[in-house]
């Protein structure tokens, strides 16, 4: 496939030139000016939830050093949010995927409709052969049973477009975290020994207690059984609730090291995309989020989730009307996920950005 590598002097989102310096294969990281108000943090925001992680213009904390594009991951994008859109990002990754596929999306709670739709998805997911999969909630909502969070993901049209499978509805398995400073275990639902490939496609948007969700929250918490969900809410100290008094590094921390263990058990039958359109700064998750103030940007694809989620990160702080995402992902200190993410090996920071034709 014919591509075209931008720098970000030349990378142009919805017709406006984003007017960013750094060469491609640098850290593409927290572009723009931090906001001066922040959002209320949540209440297990713990020592650094309050908005600590304050970016200047150019560059954010943790920034990485320059690294030649020849030894960073690829993130592919194009603007077209559209079926051939996505199938197009997902191409750019030249996988062939073997045996049996599972497409891991957010059902989305009933009330909401910023969800990825069927109508965008459906073609890549018949294209890989996948099944739809998901998994429990870890509180009091209707996607909390499985027979309830089946009907959810009927309502929202996903199985009229291929089998849905809640992968907890008979339990938990355990996956190890190889190097975790809070969890020693992952505990994702039962049926995903049942699977030989992971298409990880998340809607990228903000998140009440992660700042934002990604690839990262999608391959933790997303396939996270509901005890699962829990222990990585609890920084691996209870298997329910949702750990209320954990600090707020060590939850993010966590979703990276339950993120690895499924990056670990999978190895190259594992990639990510990711579709930043509706980018609320809630989450799926919500029945009632946050109408979108921002325009839609893009899809984007890569085998490394850490330098994906990182590029959407700095395509929200290089917005012009990304104000509110920035200041929700900053007033969770999210950019921490990240910066664990790479400590532990999940993946790399810096990146080399390519645009689809």
């Amino acid at each position: 496939m014919k591509v075209s590598e931008l720098n970000r002097r030349d990378f142009v989102v919805g017709g406006v030139a984003l007017g960013l310096s750094s060469a491609v294969g640098l850290s593409l990281q927290g572009c723009a000016q931090a906001p001066t108000n922040n959002d209320t943090p949540p209440t297990n925001s713990g020592q650094n939830g309050s908005g600590t992680n304050t970016a200047t213009p150019g560059q954010s904390p943790g920034t990485t050093p320059p690294a030649s594009p020849d030894n960073v991951p690829k993130v592919y994008f194009t603007s077209d949010i559209s079926p051939a859109g996505l199938v197009r990002a997902f191409d750019a990754l030249q996988v062939q995927p073997k045996g049996k596929v599972a497409v891991k999306i957010s059902t989305g709670e009933p009330g909401g409709n910023y969800f990825l739709q069927p109508s965008l998805i459906s073609d890549l997911v018949n294209l890989v052969k996948g099944t739809i999969v998901e998994c429990n909630t870890a509180y009091g909502v209707s996607r909390a049973q499985t027979a309830n969070h089946y009907k959810a993901a009927e309502n929202h049209g996903f199985t009229a477009i291929a089998q849905v499978d809640i992968m907890d509805g008979e339990g938990s398995l355990s996956l190890p975290v190889r190097v975790g400073q809070n969890l020693k275990e992952n505990l994702v639902g039962a049926h995903f020994s049942n699977y030989d490939f992971f298409l990880v496609l998340s809607h990228f948007k903000g998140h009440a207690m992660g700042g934002y969700g990604g690839a990262i929250k999608n391959a933790s918490i997303g396939i996270a059984s509901s005890t699962g969900k829990s222990l990585i809410h609890s920084a691996g100290t209870r298997t329910t609730g949702l750990g209320g008094n954990t600090p707020q590094d060590s939850f993010l921390e966590s979703m990276a090291e339950a993120a690895s263990s499924v990056a670990d058990k999978l190895g190259e039958n594992l990639v990510y995309v990711n579709v930043m359109n509706n980018l609320s700064v809630d989450c799926d998750c919500f029945s009632n989020p946050a109408k979108p103030d921002m325009a839609d940007i893009g899809i984007l694809s890569s085998t490394d989730p850490v330098a994906l989620d990182q590029a959407c990160v700095d395509l929200v702080y290089a917005a012009p009307d990304g104000r509110s995402l920035v200041t929700r992902i900053e007033s969770r200190n999210g950019l921490h996920t990240l910066e664990h993410a790479e400590a532990i090996g999940l993946g790399s920071r810096s990146y080399q950005l390519v645009r689809l034709p």
